[in-house]
Parts: structure tokens; C-alpha cells; sequence
């Protein structure tokens, strides 16, 4: 049976208050994602982790209701990427939606040397990120200037590629030239353009390069594993509130962890410090230092909490007293 148009349909009830880690497909916006969880969430008080680029798929982290007050943090988490350089042409764009500015023969490139190139690219290095990038720069974003034809060249910032791993690779040929595409695998800090980083191994490489696939793995502690598409999450009935991953468990997968007493839960609740005390649970995601959530006897997360001056004070209250 035919769906009714939208229009006509109830309102879906509000989806509880969570992440839901969304599969985001080729040809999409992060801000296409982010309009149709608002219609599945029956609320606009959603928003995302990173945006990812149409090209790109895997991972997109979407908070809704008041999860949304920990997508500030789940942003500067470590990021995970399988993607796919092409060794020997260089595009506008760093990546295959850009027009070929040249064309150069990468036959004689092995395997070992993509592998000590990438090692000249791993650890903590100066990137000058993409020229379309999302940058402001005078108060435009710098890819619309480049749209506009300027030419646009931003500063070196320091990022971190703690990982970058290399093969298999394949050979083939454009425009009578040889070229590689390389698949790698990449782990590193928020703010690193993985376009960036092919455009700098083909440099390094002396025949260029730009990104041809680019899936992001792992945002934090949120895998691809736990993903699910749109037309998955499309397919909740209408009556039925989307399911969430609730805010306790969000925070787990992002934050070491502090257990609450009864007491503390209530100080916090009311915006008060507490003694200090090292986390119940040491794992860390590489999220913002020092940040901890505390979650509190009934498995509610109370607030997010950091130590200063000899006391741990909350930085954002959840659950008011």
C-alpha cells in the first residue's frame, strides 16, 4: 500500500532525548541528514557531529533534543577513515568532484614508496587544509570563493594523523598515463581534511594525487558497525518515537566515567561542585581533556564535569535538580 503524501501524515511522536549514528550515502549533505532526522525525530532540535563532505559516506553523529549539548565534544573526538587515493592527477578540488589540472605518469611509484611517504605524513604535522574547505576567510567560506574563482590559500594548522596505513593498490590509466589508487586507512584528530592528506602524498610523491572514496569509519567511540541508513531509520513506523542511543550511553562511549553518589548527584543537579576523584572508568576517546561525565546511581548522566581549583565542577548540567 501506498504511503500517504507527507503532508498528510501524523506527526511522528518525539524521539527520547540521544544519539543516533546515522550510515550517510554518497550525494548527501550533512545538512540533508540533519532535515530528514528532524521529520523521523519529530523535533528540530537536531544536529551533527563533523560534517561530511556529499562524497564522503560512514559515519555521521546525530544528537537530538537535549543531546545536542554534547555534540560540542563528540566534534573534537579522533576519526577513523578507509579512503582511496589516485597517485599521478591532481584536481581543483583534492577530490574526483573537481576538474584534472594535470596528469602525470606515476608507473614507476611503488607500494613502499607510498608507504614511506605516508610515514613523512603520520604523527603530529602542520597541514594547510583545503582550499574548499568550510574555513572562513573575511567572513566567507573559503570554498565559495573558490567557486567564485578566487584563489584561495589558508594557513598551515596543526593536526594529528596518529595512523596511516597503506595497500593494496592497483594500476591503471588516464589519458595514456599510468596512475595508482592507493586504499588507506586513516586515524587522526579533528580539524585533519583526508583530502588534504591525498593531495600531500602525491605531492610528496612527486606525480600528485586526490581522493577518490573517502568512508569515515569511527567518530570517538561511535563505530560504522552501530550505523544505520536513513532508509533504515525511514522504515519506523509512523507511530512509533525513532530509537535512540539514550544520553547515559552516549556519554559512555565518549567520555570517561565517573559513578555519582546520591549526594554529588544532587550538589552537581544544582550546579555545585564536588570532591575530586579519579573516573570509575579510565577509557578515553580523545574528546576534549579532562572532561568526565558523571552519571549517577540510577544510570541517569548527571552532567559533564572537569576538575579546576581543586574541586570537580560541573561544565553542563543534564539533569537539574
Amino acid at each position: 500500500m501506498n504511503r500517504p503524501p507527507a503532508a498528510d501524515r501524523p506527526r511522528r511522536p518525539t524521539a527520547p532525548d540521544g544519539f543516533v549514528v546515522v550510515d550517510k550515502l554518497q550525494g548527501l549533505t550533512s545538512h540533508d541528514v540533519v532535515a530528514r532526522m528532524r521529520r523521523l525525530a519529530g523535533t528540530r532540535k537536531v544536529g551533527h557531529a563533523g560534517t561530511l563532505d556529499p562524497m564522503a559516506t560512514g559515519v555521521l553523529v546525530v544528537g537530538i533534543g537535549r543531546a545536542t549539548k554534547l555534540l560540542t565534544y563528540v566534534v573534537g573526538a579522533d576519526k577513523e577513515y578507509r579512503a582511496t587515493i589516485r597517485l599521478g592527477v591532481t584536481t581543483t578540488t583534492e577530490d574526483a568532484e573537481g576538474d584534472v589540472v594535470a596528469v602525470v605518469d606515476a608507473g614507476h611509484v611503488t607500494l613502499q614508496d607510498v608507504a614511506a611517504a605516508a610515514r613523512t605524513l603520520t604523527g603530529a604535522v602542520l597541514q594547510v587544509p583545503s582550499a574548499v574547505s568550510a574555513i572562513k576567510v573575511d567572513g566567507r567560506r573559503a570554498y565559495a570563493r573558490v567557486r567564485d574563482g578566487e584563489e584561495v590559500v589558508l594557513a598551515a594548522r596543526p593536526v594529528t594523523v596518529h595512523e596511516f596505513e597503506v595497500g593494496p593498490a592497483r594500476s591503471s590509466a588516464v589519458d595514456g598515463h599510468a596512475v595508482l589508487d592507493v586504499d588507506v586507512r586513516v586515524v587522526v584528530s579533528s580539524g585533519t581534511y583526508v583530502r588534504a592528506l591525498a593531495r600531500d602524498l602525491g605531492a610528496a610523491l612527486g606525480v600528485g594525487g586526490h581522493l577518490t572514496a573517502l568512508r569515515r569509519t569511527r567518530v570517538g567511540g561511535y563505530l560504522l558497525s552501530e550505523a544505520r541508513t536513513l532508509e533504515d531509520l525511514g522504515a519506523t513506523p509512523d507511530d512509533v518515537p525513532l530509537t535512540v542511543t539514550p544520553l547515559a550511553d552516549a556519554a559512555r562511549a565518549t567520555f570517561p566515567v565517573r559513578t555519582l553518589t546520591e549526594q554529588e548527584e544532587r550538589a552537581l543537579g544544582y550546579g555545585q561542585a564536588i570532591g575530586c576523584a579519579a573516573p570509575a572508568d579510565a577509557r578515553a576517546h580523545s574528546v576534549v581533556d579532562q572532561v568526565v561525565a558523571g552519571i549517577g546511581p540510577s544510570g541517569t548522566l548527571v552532567a559533564l564535569l572537569a576538575d579546576r581549583d581543586g574541586r570537580t565542577r560541573p561544565v553542563l548540567v543534564l539533569a537539574p535538580a
